[in-house]
């Protein structure tokens, strides 16, 4: 088993997700965001957006564990044969 690099991806993106819908959060109604984002609290949509794709990597990395494990299994019940001869 090699190492699968989107663990990281989706440790850092979730937790800078976290981070970012937490200060969008405690910044909400500032007069900041009427002034240079119509309004929009950018902060908080950004870290739901990068909250969401670092679930994903992690979740495709949970994945491919359980398709990894379930393949080491199929091969040892499989007998071996002897290679045919012609």
């Amino acid at each position: 088993m090699g190492f699968d690099i989107r663990m990281p991806i989706g440790l850092l993106f979730t937790l800078f997700g976290i981070l970012l819908i937490g200060y969008g959060a405690a910044t909400q109604g500032n007069v900041m965001y009427t002034e240079h984002s119509l309004g929009v609290n950018m902060n908080f949509w950004w870290g739901v957006a990068l909250l969401c794709f670092g679930v994903a990597m992690l979740a495709l990395t949970r994945l491919r564990g359980k398709k990894a494990s379930a393949g080491a299994v199929d091969k040892q019940e499989e007998p071996e044969q002897p290679p045919a001869r012609h």
